[in-house]
């Protein structure tokens, strides 16, 4: 399973994470294990906690790293809840958000149209919504709303509406061809990715796993450690932008305010100015949408400003 996913930005991860000896490292998005391996190769760590919701991950983890890594099988937000309930303050955290390659890769999963395969796209395949229900059951008006706020698709409502007339959809040549048709080529990328994107988000819940997730994370963080966030939507980026521009600042008043009431204190402090990129990872070429923003956790003299 080890060359079945390519670490995206490793490099650049290593870096920003700096792992020490003795240090615990966590994550709850570990998919296949390419950056904890990396991590664990660089330095002896005191503990590693992995987590995914994909079945089909969680046992390659456990065939990969075996008693080296702690394993669980939950979703982001659930894995972040479970380390707060065990008190677990980890000195790295990475989040590698959106979908795996062999996710991607495996057609009855029903991530790519470039399979024929089941309309499914549940990274937790035990979970009751899927791609196929979103696709048949939901209203059209509910459908352009998803496929414009979560694929960015200007033509939407188009999308939206052909869908529904269309239906019944059972598989993912099926929705691409639908969307093809009355979006059109244009450019190197398939008509059908955003879509498709917006489908697998709705599906997953990704943005609110990841609202969810970051507060937790940032509270259990222990001072001085590290938390990178791998990004591959500008939602979930500017989810990541918002919340460590928001906990690097000492007051989160409105600005018309005259005084601070909101007893605020800065809990991090950005590592990245701008978000990395792996437009430029040539080993990936996934990688070409992928963003990393890092913080640090401030310590409560560095709160206080002494």
């Amino acid at each position: 399973m080890e060359s079945t996913h390519i670490p995206v930005l490793e490099r650049e991860v290593i870096e920003l994470l700096d792992p020490h000896p003795g240090e615990v490292y966590f994550e709850p998005t570990a998919g296949y294990g390419g950056h904890a391996a990396v991590i664990a190769k660089r330095q002896k760590l005191g503990r590693m906690v992995l987590s995914d919701q994909d079945a089909a991950a969680v046992a390659a983890l456990r065939e990969r790293f075996g008693e080296k890594a702690e394993i669980w099988q939950l979703a982001m937000s659930q894995a972040a809840r479970r380390l707060e309930r065990e008190n677990l303050t980890p000195q790295m955290i990475l989040l590698d958000l959106g979908v795996s390659s062999p996710q991607l890769d495996t057609p009855e999963r029903g991530f790519s149209f470039k399979h024929q395969g089941p309309l499914d796209m549940r990274m937790d395949q035990s979970s009751a919504l899927s791609a196929g229900e979103v696709i048949n059951t939901y209203s059209e008006a509910r459908l352009a709303t998803i496929i414009g706020r979560y694929g960015e698709e200007h033509r939407a409502k188009t999308v939206a509406r052909a869908i529904v007339a269309a239906r019944p959809i059972t598989t993912t040549n099926q929705l691409a061809e639908v969307i093809r048709r009355v979006v059109g080529r244009s450019g190197r990328i398939d008509p059908a990715t955003r879509t498709f994107q917006a489908i697998r988000m709705e599906v997953n819940a990704e943005l609110s796993e990841l609202e969810a997730a970051l507060p937790i994370l940032t509270k259990q963080l222990a001072p001085g450690g590290r938390i990178a966030v791998i990004s591959f939507h500008s939602l979930e980026d500017r989810i990541v932008k918002q919340w460590f521009e928001r906990e690097s600042q000492g007051c989160i008043c409105q600005p018309k305010l005259p005084i601070c009431t909101c007893s605020h204190n800065a809990t991090l402090a950005k590592l990245t100015k701008k978000p990395l990129s792996g437009a430029n990872d040539s080993h990936n070429p996934r990688a070409r949408s992928a963003k990393l923003r890092a913080a640090a956790k401030l310590n409560q003299n560095q709160k206080e400003g002494t």
